[in-house]
């Protein structure tokens, strides 16, 4: 009796069957290990190796787990993103409407801003911060944006301009330089790449001045960008109107 040749032979159940013999995920491995799911698996035994090939049939494209990797994936960055809008969220929720001097940290010693100086604050970016209560207040919003940061840089470039003694000088412009130049840094203010070579020429033999470029670039980032934002924040309108509150009771 003459015997067919079996070696390309499938099963009939498996004729129609997309064949994949990509990698499982391990989500997928562990459901097939345990028999999960309503997927079937025939092992074929090769006739080199000796390795099985295994055969989903209820996936219609062999790259149906690549796409829900992608998804995945895509998932995960938009859960992170709002996950940081949710904290930014509950920072905001956090400043009440009833906002008071009395709890605006005192970064800086100052007396009191009366009524007039607050409304001041408003007018105009340069009143506001040559006011050392203003820019305690200002520091305060910048905050609660993650950008506190940049006031920093600024006070410490204006306390480096107070200096005149040498070693003191190249010490603090070193400070300045690691905390908020240096791309390493967590608080690294935004510079363009001008002011950067300025800057990195300047380091060679520190003045007063080192930082004049940056600081300039700073201000005005602050003036442009968040300044109007200040104004029209529950901080800044709780102030002005708490301080009319108070000066129309008395």
């Amino acid at each position: 009796m003459c015997h067919r040749k079996r070696s390309g032979y499938r099963p009939p159940d498996l004729i129609n069957a997309k064949i994949y013999t990509g990698p499982i995920p391990a989500e997928r491995g562990g459901e097939l290990a345990m028999g999960g799911g309503r997927s079937e698996t025939s092992a074929l035994s090769g006739t080199e190796g000796g390795q099985g090939m295994t055969t989903t049939q209820n996936s219609q494209r062999p790259n149906a787990c690549c796409f829900c990797w992608c998804c995945c994936c895509s998932c995960s960055c938009l859960t992170i993103r709002n996950e940081e809008e949710r904290r930014r969220r509950r920072r905001r929720k956090r400043i009440s409407q009833d906002t008071k001097m009395e709890t605006i940290p005192n970064c800086e010693p100052c007396p009191k801003p009366s009524v007039e100086e607050i409304r001041l604050w408003s007018q105009s970016f340069d009143k506001l911060m040559r006011n050392p209560a203003g820019r305690n207040v200002f520091r305060e919003f910048l905050r609660t944006e993650y950008s506190e940061e940049n006031m920093l840089f600024w006070l410490a470039c204006e306390d480096l301009k107070q200096e005149d003694n040498k070693s003191v000088i190249e010490e603090k412009s070193r400070s300045i330089y690691e905390d908020y130049i240096s791309i390493l840094s967590p608080k690294e203010v935004s510079l363009d790449a001008r002011v950067r070579e300025v800057i990195n020429k300047k380091m060679q033999d520190p003045t007063p001045h080192t930082f004049e470029d940056a600081q300039l670039q700073i201000y005005t980032l602050m003036h442009r960008d968040s300044y109007p934002r200040f104004l029209s924040s529950n901080i800044y309108k709780s102030l002005v109107q708490g301080g009319s509150r108070t000066s129309s009771e008395s």
